[in-house]
C-alpha cells in the first residue's frame, strides 16, 4: 500500500472564535492510500491545543512505513502499529485509520455502516455553531442558521449572557453551549448554569478547565447536563468522566479514528453515560467518516464543513436538521475536481 499526504487548507466562511483561539484557515492534511487501483481517503485536523500542527502531521506520517502492507482487511495489526510508533499524533493516526476505513468499505463495495450492520435512519438531528464575535455578527449568524433546529453557542467570555440574550432576541430554538474550558471555578460555572437552564439550553460542554477538581461538585450542583470535551480525548479517559460528567464528546481527529471512537462510544455505554459526535474544522471528508457512527450516539454536533467555503469533497448531507449518510461504498465522499 501506498501512502501520500498534503496539506488541505480550509477557508472559512466567517472568522471562527472561541474562548482560547480565532482562525480564518484551517490547515489541515489529506491522507490518500492507494492499494490495487483504488483509493482511501483520510482527513487530518490537527489543533495547536493538542500539540500537532498540519506540519507535525505530515512529518509523522512520513515514518510510518505502510508499504510493508499488502492486506488492508489487517485493521488491527495496521493500526495498533500506528498507535505504538506515532502516539500521541492522534490526528495523525485518526487520518490513516479513516482511509484505511474507507478502502476497506471500497473493496467490499459496501458503505461503511453497512459494514458495521448499523441502521442509517436512526440518527439524531446535528446543531450548528455560532462562535464567539460582537453582539450584531452573533444575530446575524443567527439569522443565517434559520434551517437549523438546534444551535450550540461557543461562549466563554464577560458577555456569556448578552451572547445568550442576543440569541434570544432571535430565535426560541434550544441552544446548547460549549465554554471550552473558560468558566475558571465551580462558582463561576454553577451561576452561568443556573442562568443557562432559564433560557431553554439542553446541556453545557466542558465548563471548566481540563482535570478540574471541581467537576465533582459541579455535576451534583448543576441544573444541565454536562459533557466533557477537551478533558473526553481517548477510550481510557472515559471511566473517569463519568464522576464528573453526564456525558462525553467524541471527535475522530482528537481520539485516532473510527476505531476508536467505537471502543470509547462502548466504554461510555457501560457506564451509563450520553455520548455526542462532534468535530473540529473539517471538510466532508472528516465529517462523512464520522457520520458513519451516528446511529450509534445520543447528539451530534457535525457541521464543520458548513463552515468552511469551496468545500473539496461531496458526501454527507444536510436535511431538515438531519445528516443523510451516502450509500457510495467506504466513506461515501467524491472529490472535486
Amino acid at each position: 500500500m501506498n501512502l501520500k499526504t498534503s496539506r488541505l487548507d480550509l477557508k472559512l466562511k466567517h472568522t471562527f472564535r472561541i474562548s482560547r483561539e480565532s482562525s480564518d484557515v484551517r490547515n489541515n492534511v489529506l491522507v490518500e492510500i492507494e492499494h490495487d487501483g483504488l483509493t482511501g481517503f483520510g482527513e487530518a485536523a490537527p489543533s495547536p491545543h493538542y500539540k500537532e500542527t498540519a506540519d507535525s502531521v505530515i512529518e509523522a506520517l512520513s515514518r510510518f512505513p505502510l508499504e510493508v502492507y499488502d492486506d488492508v482487511f489487517l485493521l488491527e495489526d495496521i493500526l495498533n502499529h500506528a498507535v505504538e510508533m506515532l502516539t500521541p499524533n492522534w490526528s495523525a493516526i485518526s487520518a490513516l485509520d479513516m482511509a484505511l476505513h474507507d478502502l476497506v468499505g471500497k473493496k467490499l463495495g459496501v458503505p461503511l455502516y453497512q459494514l458495521w450492520g448499523l441502521n442509517p435512519s436512526r440518527t439524531p438531528q446535528t446543531s450548528f455553531t455560532i462562535g464567539i464575535a460582537g453582539i450584531p455578527e452573533i444575530q446575524e449568524k443567527t439569522r443565517e442558521a434559520a434551517d437549523f433546529p438546534i444551535l450550540k453557542v461557543k461562549l466563554g467570555t464577560e458577555d456569556d449572557e448578552a451572547i445568550v440574550s442576543a440569541i434570544r432576541e432571535i430565535t426560541d430554538k434550544p441552544i446548547r453551549v460549549d465554554a471550552n474550558a473558560a468558566w475558571k471555578d465551580a462558582e463561576e460555572a454553577k451561576r452561568k448554569i443556573e442562568w443557562l437552564a432559564g433560557q431553554r439550553t439542553e446541556f453545557v460542554e466542558q465548563p471548566m478547565p481540563e482535570r478540574s477538581p471541581g467537576m465533582r461538585q459541579l455535576k451534583r450542583a448543576s441544573l444541565l447536563p454536562l459533557f466533557a470535551d477537551e478533558d473526553s480525548r481517548r477510550p481510557e479517559d472515559v471511566p473517569r468522566l463519568a464522576e464528573s460528567f453526564h456525558g462525553i464528546n467524541i471527535k475522530l481527529t482528537k481520539c485516532g479514528g473510527l476505531r476508536e471512537a467505537m471502543k470509547m462510544i462502548h466504554v461510555a455505554r457501560s457506564l451509563n453515560l450520553h455520548v455526542m459526535l462532534g468535530c473540529m474544522i473539517e471538510s466532508s471528508l472528516g465529517i462523512t467518516a464520522a457520520s458513519h457512527l451516528l446511529p450509534l450516539v445520543d447528539y451530534a454536533d457535525l457541521d464543520g464543513h458548513l463552515l468552511i467555503q469551496g468545500d473539496p469533497f461531496a458526501g454527507v448531507e444536510y436535511r431538515r436538521g438531519y445528516l443523510s449518510i451516502p450509500t457510495l461504498p467506504g466513506i461515501g465522499v467524491t472529490q472535486h475536481q
